[in-house]
């Protein structure tokens, strides 16, 4: 072969080897972008961060929150500075499909406390109640009230109390001891004078330890019912955490108590 030829052979081999690592390398990125791309498909993403649990230190400040209100907008907790603040965490749901009905009756007697005695005015507080809900959740326990007072109101007085058994009559009696006052709304009635705040992602009830599944007998999401008062200055001054669901500080306590906050100079 004359060096002529070999020279063009080579040229072939080379452009044939050039040739085919240029089809080539289109499919092999291909299958590295895809090697690639399934090991980010694999890689677990990170769960949202749960709130770090912060408990409430009498005669400390409070740690501040921002929640929106059932009503409209924002409620900041340290805003209303120069004012007391009670802050009240409801139970909500006792069992799934049913509310904690003495959390309901309770919400009900303070706003009556507060429209015949002023109470707000009286003792230089802002009352905010917390749920660990969404605002659809919430909604739907402020439309059930007047059925859940109907409810408390049968309870206490039976059509016929000679023909109660003998839980019925321990339920009965119990009840009145509950549920002393007989308080009513029209159906479709709303009942929000104080702000109704919205802790959907439970964020303040998890820092404050109080978000539970499982309390009181009761398997569903809710809250510890507990109470909070923060003097004027935003620092904590009374803290109460239910230890069963029966065990709930009277509003005359409360009020008390707020009596000695403000008498705190």
């Amino acid at each position: 072969m004359s060096i002529k030829m070999r020279e063009l052979s080579l040229c072939v081999c080379l452009a044939v080897v050039v040739v085919g690592l240029t089809l080539a390398g289109p499919a092999l990125a291909g299958q590295g972008q895809q090697a690639q791309g399934t090991a980010q498909a694999q890689t677990p993403q990170a769960k949202p961060q749960e709130p770090q649990m912060k408990p409430a230190i009498i005669e400390q400040s409070m740690q501040d929150f921002i929640l929106p209100a059932y009503q409209g907008g924002e409620v900041t907790l340290s805003k209303p500075r120069g004012k007391n603040v009670m802050i009240i965490f409801p139970r909500g749901y006792a069992a799934p499909g049913y509310w904690c009905t003495i959390c309901n009756y309770r919400y009900v007697e303070l706003a009556e406390l507060d429209k015949a005695r002023q109470i707000r005015k009286k003792y230089n507080v802002e009352v905010l109640v917390v749920f660990p809900y969404s605002r659809e959740i919430v909604q739907s326990w402020l439309e059930a009230l007047p059925g859940q007072l109907d409810k408390v109101r049968e309870g206490k007085n039976p059509a016929d109390p000679a023909k109660l058994d003998e839980a019925g009559r321990r339920r009965m009696t119990r009840w009145r001891q509950f549920f002393p006052e007989d308080f009513s709304l029209n159906k479709g009635e709303i009942l929000d004078p104080f702000p109704v705040l919205i802790d959907a992602d439970r964020a303040v009830s998890k820092r404050l330890g109080l978000f539970q599944t499982e309390w009181s007998g009761g398997k569903v999401d809710q809250n510890i019912p507990s109470v909070f008062i923060l003097d004027k200055n935003g620092v904590l001054l009374f803290k109460y955490m239910g230890q069963n669901t029966t065990d709930r500080p009277s509003y005359d306590y409360l009020f008390k108590v707020l009596d000695v906050v403000n008498g705190l100079k």
